[in-house]
């Protein structure tokens, strides 16, 4: 094995499970200086949060957080009962006492093999923008999912506030994230960390097809190609799997829920996945598109 440091890549810990938090109790980077980059749902609770992010940040060199849905709930349990922004302000706050990088902090640029790339933590919801086909409205996609008994959870524990909608948290974020990525310097390729995949792609294999309304928005469809872009990483599916979307590598790093991971291949969950340097590392369902 190399001794260089490697930019590796994980999400969906959910540590709330027994097993997946032994998962990361158990977690150690294997080279000295490896990053570690967590593209949300590490847990629901603030406590569960913490605890996970304060392991991996005393152990891994850096540590680049972007949040996913479950950590943006208020599920009843929490002592925290922050909603939608403040909740999340909360949550940059506590990742920053912890060393942790999230979306509101300087991009970072990882100068390690296959580098210099900017590492850029993404929060930007979704807008529902991932209809089924023969709805033109949120309105009816929202109905034919309720319809079909396919509703993300988000629906009752993710709450927009002050925003009147998740969508309109969706624009607002966009908007303050190109505002970003535009003043990168161009000629700097980009890693994307982001719960959820840039393109719609992914989701088309989904068994529940209904489910692709929470699964992102439209609006960051061309990033990848807009953006001098390294690699994509996401989560959210929970079908890990790497692929190629207009030769841009997009690597979908979920460990998920127990019941999962043990019905995949060796029924272990997966190690986290090495983004940089680039190596073949064809995982379960990898292929190609577009």
């Amino acid at each position: 094995m190399s001794a260089a440091p490697r930019l590796l890549a994980v999400s969906d810990l959910h540590v709330h499970y027994p097993e997946n938090r032994e998962y990361v109790a158990a977690l150690h980077p294997e080279v000295e200086g490896d990053w570690l980059l967590v593209a949300g749902d590490v847990g629901e609770l603030t406590s569960e949060i913490e605890w996970a992010l304060r392991l991996l940040s005393e152990r891994f060199a850096s540590v680049v957080w972007a949040p996913g849905n479950h950590e943006l709930w208020t599920p009843r349990e929490d002592p925290v009962q922050l909603r939608g922004s403040a909740r999340y302000r909360h949550l940059v706050d506590l990742c920053r006492s912890l060393g942790v990088i999230t979306p509101e902090d300087p991009y970072p640029v990882w100068r390690g093999e296959g580098g210099p790339v900017t590492v850029a933590p993404l929060f930007v919801l979704y807008d529902y923008t991932f209809r089924p086909s023969g709805t033109a409205t949120k309105e009816e996609a929202l109905a034919r999912a309720y319809d079909a008994g396919v509703v993300c959870t988000d629906e009752m524990l993710l709450h927009p506030d002050p925003h009147p909608g998740i969508d309109a948290w969706c624009a607002e974020r966009i908007a303050e994230t190109e505002r970003r990525l535009d003043a990168l310097d161009p000629g700097q390729p980009v890693v994307f960390v982001n719960h959820y995949p840039l393109v719609r792609d992914p989701t088309h294999i989904l068994r529940y097809p209904e489910f692709a309304l929470w699964c992102g928005t439209e609006r960051t469809a061309d990033w990848h190609l807009r953006y001098r872009t390294a690699a994509v990483v996401y989560g959210h599916l929970h079908i890990p799997r790497s692929t190629r979307y207009d030769g841009v590598p997009f690597e979908e790093v979920s460990v998920g829920y127990p019941r999962e991971w043990r019905a995949r291949g060796t029924g272990l969950p997966p190690r986290p996945r090495v983004i940089l340097p680039v190596r073949d590392q064809a995982g379960p369902a990898a292929g190609a598109a577009r």
